[in-house]
């Protein structure tokens, strides 16, 4: 049959697909509207008449993913508690709109979900090319900051709880892991001007490593990032702990880091630190440029002779020093030793220190820490660097925030808190048999714009009569 359709060159697929999602997309705005605007009238109707005043209806439009559906909801005149007027929707609020703003939670979902894989106006795109709602790249932008701010608020209200003593963690553990590091980020102000690059500021946490997953898997690993000032993060950052965790059960917790100053700045007496391997290594190439040392230093380091290395370190910057002030190798090489030295008590690997570390948990294992790059990699740096990508320092932190929900599986739970506050009483059945008993009839005004689509012979028609024949025929003809 499709075949007859094709060799006859009747009708397209492609043709018969963009009209048959036009079609179902009106169907379903219209299907919408109705439902919306008898809630409306519910709410109307179950209102304290004596605090709400009805002062007429007003029109506003919601995105959805099948377009912009257009719709009347009343607004009331009300009195605040300092004996202020003020107008109000029940409708709107009911829909928690003043959170997010008018947009169906599927497209807030959607649109979050592309975003922080594609820059806004890729995202646009998709969503305006595979959705019955055309959208810009400016109100992809609006959600993203919404959204982020909204996340923001909410980890205030968990540090807010952890200082009042009433933080939510139950879950109980032996030993938790602890990674941080920065992803640095090209900046620009409002003016759109190129500005210092910031560090935007990365967390994960986790239990261990699954026992029987060659992977090396992390076991409940959960993370978060910001733009926020050291000190306001950490605090956001023991509070996504205790929000977990029992801490008071917690007999061991170690910090991975870079030694950045940030980095170390909350911990505890208690937690072990570790240098990361990554940034050692790293910091060895780039100071030592002599492939010689280079070697005999990582040599050194690999044998665990810390106080060897930092002598043989120091015997090597002293050897190159020179007059010669484009010679930079005696400078780099005191700079690796100032690095190395200041962190020395974390050179050695956390299970060597001479310390008892609790027995993990039956199907976790313990094992050398240095995960965080790899997450700053995935879950930041490939959407938020290179491209030639500049960003607000707002913008950043309500992007990160976005990011590391999703990669914590939350983004959708999140999203979903904000948008979908309505919840209706009317029957779907009740919204179709009205819509086609007083907005659908075969011929109204304009008739139905798809009805005079097919008019000549089509293969499919003239075909056995199947239920899905019989539904495409009375949609379109």
């Amino acid at each position: 049959m499709m075949k007859s359709i094709v060799e006859e060159k009747l009708v397209s697929f492609k043709s018969l697909e963009q009209k048959i999602f036009a079609y179902v997309c009106e169907l379903g705005r219209e299907i919408t509207r109705i439902m919306l605007e008898n809630y409306d009238v519910e709410l109307s109707e179950e209102r304290d008449r004596s605090r709400y005043r009805d002062k007429g209806k007003r029109s506003t439009t919601i995105k959805t993913v099948y377009g912009e559906v257009t719709y009347a909801r009343r607004v009331y005149q009300t009195k605040l508690e300092n004996g202020r007027n003020a107008h109000v929707y029940l409708l709107d609020e009911a829909m928690h709109m003043e959170k997010i703003g008018l947009l169906s939670t599927n497209l807030a979902e959607k649109i979050a979900m592309i975003v922080t894989e594609s820059p806004y106006r890729v995202t646009a795109e998709t969503i305006s090319e595979t959705c019955g709602q055309s959208i810009s790249h400016g109100g992809v932008w609006n959600l993203v900051q919404r959204l982020g701010e909204r996340i923001s608020k909410e980890e205030e209200y968990a540090v807010k709880q952890m200082e009042s003593g009433q933080a939510e963690g139950q879950r109980e553990i032996p030993v938790l892991f602890e990674e941080m590091d920065g992803v640095w980020l090209c900046m620009q102000g409002k003016d759109h001007k190129k500005r210092k690059k910031q560090e935007l500021k990365v967390f994960t946490m986790y239990e261990g490593w699954e026992a029987w997953n060659k992977k090396n898997r992390l076991v409940n690993k959960t993370m978060l990032a910001g733009m926020e000032k050291s000190s306001r993060f950490h605090e956001k950052r023991e509070a996504l702990i205790e929000k977990t965790y029992n801490v008071d059960e917690i007999r061991q917790r170690v910090l991975n880091g870079d030694g950045g100053s940030w980095i170390r700045e909350p911990y505890d007496p208690e937690t072990i630190f570790q240098l990361d391997r990554f940034h050692i290594y790293q910091e060895i190439k780039r100071k030592l440029k002599e492939k010689e040392a280079q070697k005999a230093v990582t040599e050194l380091f690999e044998a665990k002779q810390i106080d060897r290395m930092l002598e043989y370190i120091r015997i090597y910057a002293d050897s190159v020093a020179g007059e010669d002030e484009t010679d930079k190798r005696s400078r780099d090489a005191g700079k690796l030793l100032e690095y190395l030295s200041n962190n020395k008590e974390g050179l050695l690997p956390w299970q060597e220190r001479g310390r008892k570390i609790p027995e993990a948990k039956p199907g976790i294992v313990y094992k050398n820490m240095g995960v965080q790059e790899n997450q700053n990699c995935t879950v930041v740096t490939l959407r938020m660097k290179h491209r030639r990508m500049r960003w607000s320092e707002n913008g950043a932190n309500n992007m990160a925030k976005a990011l590391y929900r999703k990669e914590n599986r939350e983004l959708i739970e999140t999203i979903e808190r904000y948008t979908d506050g309505l919840v209706f009483t009317m029957q779907m059945q009740e919204a179709v048999k009205c819509l086609s008993a007083a907005k659908a009839p075969k011929k109204d005004g304009k008739g139905n714009p798809y009805a005079e689509i097919i008019r000549h012979h089509m293969p499919l028609l003239d075909a056995l009569q199947t239920a899905s024949r019989k539904a495409f025929r009375e949609a379109f003809v």
